[in-house]
């Protein structure tokens, strides 16, 4: 079994992700294939983790998967990388269930993984200890194997709550990072800035590599990760499929980038080839039976959006001409008429008839569940209409709805586009706030593919029809002139056209 670790923290924002980032890139320096993880529903996180590690980062969700499901995609995907680094969230016991059941704690058990404790050590020296130290009792079944300090300030600080920690708690100290806003990822409204709206996100990678290789036991991190014990064995991934025959544009860019890397890949094990375009600087949109356009920062990226009329326009197009396609928050707030963030007004692609607008609190956040109604334009899962786990983070609202607008939901939990409803249906679109987890239970990907291919079929059925009425008028007129000429008798064009349809079986 892969070796692995669980980097963890005792609260929210203690800086655990800057220090997983920067052990990622330290440990691919080294030459390691590091397979990163991160805990629950979260897209910015992971991208940057996929950044330091060279390789595609995915989401652990006790939310959406079921635990065999988490421990099949540890023990399939880290199998062959040299380390598996896993990520919380928030702090290691914090959680919704009382009884800790979604918590990191939870999955650290679940995995098997050693817990590496990264504290914020702002103001404390002696009084870390009992810190560490009720972690530690918390919960016996957790091993906690290290501790990493974060923000520490003079050497004698650093010293103080080493001493502390190891005398107290007998847990030991594998490093410590100073102080140093130039540590920090830049944060706005929904987290972390992306790395693709980081122009030196490669340097401000480097420069946490630089200070875990400087002040990070790395030797004895690895230590701890090849004492993790193997996990029950597990069937592979599926493989890609070869079959490839239909083409799904997705949008990839400084706009638009919040999909889970195991949601792309059902894509390509489905049979679909994902062709990415990029929303602010493509003028069309390419050659597709399907079009997905994933949540992102429209709003901080309105201006180049607004600019690029022309693949607005195609796209707007497109799917008014019934091109399948699935929308999800900020891939929503695109396709209606506008967007305003404060004063400032963009113009957007304006096939959803309603405007988002930008608020200062969130609209919707946290987990939500969704149930589908009679509108739903997809097939019904093989499992049924149950009801679909799905989560929300967004501060726009869509005002000035048109009254006549379907769902494709109603929200048992969470908010949505508001009223208890979710997902605007127009035509072969689907749009919504919400956001889907592709799994066995909720095989989403599947399920529009479906959606895709059948009206791939009827469009396609629809083209041969046309081309054989084009052959039939010219049968009809050369039938009609060998009437004229007396050798056959006459007969309506509508009548011919039935007759060889029929014959013919393309009606």
């Amino acid at each position: 079994m892969t070796p692995r670790l669980f980097l963890s923290a005792a609260h929210k924002s203690s800086g655990k992700t800057t220090v997983s980032i920067g052990l990622a890139a330290a440990f691919a320096a080294r030459g390691l294939a590091v397979q990163a993880f991160k805990k629950g529903p979260d897209y910015i996180d992971p991208m940057w983790l996929a950044r330091a590690s060279g390789r595609p980062c995915f989401n652990l969700d006790f939310n959406t998967q079921t635990h065999a499901e988490i421990a099949q995609s540890v023990a399939a995907r880290a199998a062959g990388a040299d380390l598996a680094l896993i990520e919380g969230n928030k702090g290691l016991h914090d959680g919704v269930d009382l009884e800790g059941s979604d918590s990191s704690a939870a999955l650290a058990k679940l995995t098997a993984a050693p817990v590496v404790l990264v504290i914020d050590t702002l103001g404390m020296t002696r009084g870390v200890a009992p810190l560490v130290l009720g972690y530690q009792v918390f919960d016996p079944e957790i091993k906690i194997a290290g501790v990493i300090l974060n923000k520490v300030g003079a050497a004698r600080q650093e010293s103080k709550v080493r001493q502390a920690i190891e005398r107290y708690t007998g847990i030991p100290v594998l490093g410590a990072l100073p102080r140093d806003g130039g540590f920090t990822i830049e944060e706005r409204h929904l987290g972390l800035m992306t790395p693709m709206e980081t122009p030196a996100s490669r340097a401000a990678i480097e420069r946490l590599r630089h200070a875990i290789e400087s002040g990070v036991n790395l030797d004895g991190l690895l230590e701890i990760a090849g004492k993790a014990p193997p996990l029950p064995a597990v069937p592979a991934v599926p493989a890609v499929s070869t079959r490839q025959d239909i083409r799904i544009a997705i949008a990839r860019d400084s706009a638009f980038g919040f999909y889970y890397s195991d949601d792309l890949e059902a894509f390509e094990r489905a049979g679909a080839r994902i062709v990415f375009f990029d929303a602010l600087s493509d003028a069309r949109l390419p050659d597709a039976d399907g079009l997905f356009i994933g949540g992102g920062f429209p709003e901080t990226q309105g201006p180049r959006l607004e600019a690029n009329a022309s693949l607005r326009a195609d796209i707007a197009q497109k799917i008014r001409g019934g091109l399948p396609t699935y929308a999800e928050c900020g891939g929503m707030m695109y396709l209606a008429r506008s967007i305003r963030w404060g004063d400032t007004v963009h113009e957007m692609a304006g096939v959803i008839p309603a405007d988002a607008v930008m608020h200062t609190r969130p609209q919707g956040r946290g987990l939500a569940v969704l149930e589908e109604t009679a509108d739903a334009p997809w097939p019904v899962a093989p499992s049924g209409p149950a009801s679909i786990p799905a989560h929300e983070f967004h501060y726009a609202s869509l005002e000035n709805l048109d009254p006549s607008l379907r769902f494709a939901y109603k929200v048992a939990r969470g908010t949505g586009i508001g009223g208890g409803r979710d997902g605007i249906v127009l035509g072969n679109l689907l749009a919504s706030f919400c956001h889907l987890r592709s799994t066995a239970a909720n095989p989403w990907v599947d399920r529009f593919l479906s959606f895709v291919r059948a009206r791939h079929a009827r469009t396609a059925n629809a083209a041969q029809r046309e081309l054989a009425i084009a052959d039939l008028k010219t049968l009809v007129e050369r039938r009609t002139a060998e009437s004229a000429a007396g050798a056959v008798s006459s007969k309506t064009f509508d009548g011919i056209v039935d007759e060889e349809l029929r014959e013919g079986g393309a009606a």
